[in-house]
């Protein structure tokens, strides 16, 4: 890592500190193995560091784990006998806020994933070009190539590729999975095209001589540091800022847990407010108290008007929540979308965090701009106790939206839950409100 503008005594400090969170995500977003006991290497890394020894949730680090899998699916099933591992050993049996799979006993989900992946098992059993290259397989490649009518602007549409709705190229898809000798064959036998995706999606192959090809054709742009800070690279990341001036944004740094760019940032830029913002994302509470020891303001908003109870909230950090409200943190403070922390919290369906809210005062009656209230959202994504809590609190079954429409709390329940049991339920319960 380039030491240029950076205090070494002072990063130096922050790195020891968090040497164990920084090294375990840096174990697995860097995962490069399917051997057996790699895997259980890696498993006593993320079970002593994260789990035993420092309190992070097992359900938390499993939908971390599950949640890298678009960034390096050329190790989707290692990835998913790392999570099984986690069901195994914690019991898990339910985790909240996983893209794209239901909320249900793991085993459930655990065969939704594969679903969600089958694309990886046709890649690999059948004789697929997208094998060949997911492997840099060169001598299975190139009949691929040599075949008649082989189309070399072809584009592939799957799950196993982040933001892939319009389709990455061959050459891209070698560019995301770092596959030189493919790279170079398609290069000098059909001139494919250098995009800027290509480029983007570089810094998640890792691959020097690829990223030095690309980097002749395409200037780099804020979406390469965004792959670099999803790669845990730390050499892509400070190249980048040093040799382009692109900053790294430390939301990335956040959603994707590198902690390791998030102190460069701090120690380069020394931006308290900016950073105490992101710092709930990481779940690590003595990070928060520092900047807040630091002078960090409480209420200070991002650009999309977001406090740090927001991120606290969206990203279900009671512990740190806790932290945050003595501090004065404005409970009902909305973002620039009207959203309040109340409703992250409900987006990502957390009773614990949903009560810890509304025992602090945080109000269930404003609309948003949609004209939205919190029961509507509570029904919407959130589960039967949840609403059942909302009620408690003294939410009302009728309340009407911005159309001048009546909930029809039970109705809506039903259609999105599809539990015809709980109208009689709800009824039940409102009666006794009313009484």
């Amino acid at each position: 890592m380039s030491e240029k503008d950076i205090d070494p005594n002072k990063y130096s400090e922050f790195r020891s500190a968090y040497n164990y969170y920084i090294d375990s995500y840096n174990t697995l977003y860097r995962l490069k193995t399917e051997n057996e006991e790699e895997l259980n290497r890696i498993y006593k890394i993320i079970k002593t560091e994260l789990i035993d020894s420092n309190k992070h949730s097992p359900q938390r680090i499993l939908q971390n784990i599950l949640d890298i899998i678009p960034y390096n699916s050329r190790y989707t099933k290692s990835y998913l006998k790392l999570a099984e591992r986690l069901y195994d050993e914690y019991h898990i049996t339910e985790v909240n806020d996983i893209k794209d799979i239901s909320n249900h006993n793991f085993y459930k989900e655990y065969e939704i994933q594969l679903n969600k992946y089958s694309d990886f098992d046709k890649f690999v059993s059948e004789n697929t070009i997208y094998g060949a290259i997911m492997f840099n397989d060169i001598e299975k490649f190139i009949p691929f190539t040599e075949r008649e009518g082989f189309n070399k602007n072809q584009e592939l549409k799957s799950k196993l590729y982040p933001d892939s709705d319009k389709g990455y190229s061959l050459l891209e898809l070698c560019c995301y999975h770092g596959s030189v000798d493919c790279f170079k064959l398609l290069r000098t036998k059909f001139n494919s095209e250098i995009t800027q995706t290509c480029l983007n999606l570089s810094f998640l192959g890792g691959n020097p001589e690829i990223m030095s090809e690309c980097l002749k054709y395409q200037k780099p742009r804020d979406e390469c540091m965004k792959y670099a800070i999803i790669s845990h690279n730390i050499d892509f990341v400070t190249f980048l800022m040093y040799e382009y001036n692109i900053k790294i944004d430390v939301e990335y740094c956040g959603l994707y847990k590198n902690l390791e760019s998030f102190l460069v940032y701090f120690d380069k830029t020394n931006d308290i407010n900016k950073c105490f913002i992101y710092s709930a994302m990481f779940d690590v509470t003595s990070l928060c108290e520092y900047f807040l020891s630091r002078g960090a303001n409480m209420n200070f908003k991002n650009e999309d008007r977001k406090t740090v109870l927001h991120y606290a909230a969206q990203f279900c950090r009671k512990e740190i929540m806790e932290l945050f409200i003595p501090h004065g943190a404005y409970i009902n403070e909305k973002d620039k979308y009207g959203k309040t922390a109340l409703y992250y919290a409900l987006r990502s369906s957390n009773k614990e965090i949903v009560a810890f809210l509304l025992s602090y005062g945080a109000t269930i009656f404003p609309k948003r701009r949609n004209g939205k209230k919190a029961l509507h959202l509570a029904v919407k994504y959130s589960s039967k106790e949840i609403v059942e809590l909302f009620l408690h609190f003294g939410a009302n079954i009728s309340e009407e939206d911005l159309f001048k429409k009546p909930l029809s709390i039970m109705q809506q329940y039903i259609i999105e839950k599809k539990q015809p049991n709980f109208l009689f339920h709800m009824v039940q319960i409102s009666m006794k409100n009313l009484t």
